[in-house]
């Protein structure tokens, strides 16, 4: 069972999960495979390794946008859905049981970064995060927080979640880049806004070469926002947007 406070799933939502599933596919190779969920066309990602990693779905037609989102375990959650609106969250989907799944709810902290919180119904210990030191491809290495105000946006998950903050890298005029951990292990980082950035969550996936794989996003209609840039450890990171318009990132080292 995980604890309170680790990322324990990733979903997409987007606006054509045929081309969103062949599209990550091919940059990052992942196969697809239906949930076998009644009712709903909703699809799982499944990494090099054989695990599913990541749920794939249709957006809903009021969502402005596509986008990745992650899962939290929490212990409780319909204490802990109170606990975020008390704070200044909004609940968007209420505590929900998914029979055989767990029970789920998803919240936009008081900055409008959208999370879902949830209690798995199985004791086994989700591994789609791995520390990115010792990360297999295709699973999430690093969760990565952008904040008008990411002090406040740290305080507040620090106070839902038990994350510790420790560390950080200066970024220059643009403030700094502040590491948060969940229990010894490093799990993302909070940074404030920067020219090109877009607020909310952001998720990077562990790939063996990040170069071929920058590569596969331009041939498969995504765009490269930013790198591949070096990051402490000696990896490399990219920022990118897939072609229906959801921001993502990867880290791997150089062939």
């Amino acid at each position: 069972m995980n604890r309170h406070g680790d990322f324990i799933w990733y979903e997409l939502l987007t606006r054509d999960i045929d081309a969103a599933a062949a599209f990550y596919g091919e940059v990052i190779g992942w196969t697809v495979q239906d949930s076998g969920t009644p009712g709903i066309d909703y699809r799982l990602f499944v990494a090099p390794d054989g695990q599913p990693v990541a749920g794939l779905m249709a957006m809903p037609d009021a969502m402005p946008a596509p986008l990745w989102l992650g899962y939290v375990a929490v212990d409780d959650v319909d204490v802990a859905t109170a606990d975020f609106v008390a704070a200044g969250a909004m609940q968007h989907m209420p505590p929900t049981t998914m029979p055989g799944v767990g029970r789920m709810a998803m919240l936009t902290d008081p900055q409008h970064a959208a999370l879902y919180i949830m209690r798995s119904e199985g004791t086994e210990t989700s591994t789609v995060f791995q520390a990115a030191d010792r990360a297999t491809p295709g699973h999430f290495v690093w969760n990565q927080l952008t904040a008008a105000d990411p002090d406040a946006a740290i305080a507040f998950y620090v106070d839902r979640f038990g994350w510790r903050q420790e560390g950080s890298m200066p970024m220059g005029t643009w403030g700094d880049y502040k590491f948060l951990l969940s229990g010894d292990t490093a799990i993302g980082a909070a940074m404030g806004m920067v020219p090109g950035g877009q607020a909310g969550w952001q998720f990077y996936t562990h790939v063996a070469d990040i170069d071929a794989a920058a590569a596969r996003i331009v041939a498969g209609g995504g765009t490269v926002l930013q790198g591949p840039d070096q990051i402490p450890g000696g990896s490399f990171s990219v920022v990118a947007v897939d072609p229906m318009g959801a921001r993502f990132g990867l880290v791997g080292a150089r062939a």
